[in-house]
């Protein structure tokens, strides 16, 4: 697995390098043992989850207590969600990451996916980063929390 390209919406990126963690994030998908194929998405998972424990980011943490629905990590004003499922799950990342930043829980997020290529690799209906940076353009006036989108392979 290794980072093929990111996208910043709403300047996601600056978010990020504000608080020194743009080239962390980005290296956490640096993983040349791990190769996208069927059946590896709990692989990319385990990894990351590991890289953001170590350096004390909360996992699945749930954006409100009254329902049970979570993100991928959060720490402070940040939060991440990774998305190796079904590309109908990306959109409703979308919106929990939107809902974090409108209820002042967060200033930035990302959100990690697999380009198209990777997304063909792991399987089919896959969500990919190609996709989703495109739907953040048009969405551009209702997705408004800042992302950095990051596109492994």
């Amino acid at each position: 697995m290794k980072l093929a390209w990111a996208y910043s919406h709403n300047n996601g990126d600056a978010e990020w390098a504000e608080c020194d963690l743009r080239d962390w994030l980005t290296d956490v998908f640096e993983a040349p043992t791990i190769r996208l194929r069927p059946g590896v998405t709990h692989d990319v998972r385990e990894h990351v989850r590991t890289e953001f424990e170590k350096e004390g980011w909360a996992i699945n943490v749930k954006i409100d207590p009254d329902y049970d629905l979570t993100v991928f990590a959060l720490r402070d004003d940040l939060a991440v969600h990774l998305q190796t499922g079904n590309m109908s799950r990306a959109p409703y990342d979308l919106l929990k990451l939107q809902y974090l930043y409108t209820a002042k829980r967060i200033e930035a997020a990302a959100l990690a996916l697999p380009t198209k290529a990777g997304a063909q690799a792991l399987g089919s209906n896959i969500a990919h980063a190609d996709r989703v940076s495109s739907e953040l353009k048009l969405f551009s006036r209702i997705i408004t929390v800042p992302i950095f989108l990051v596109a492994f392979e």
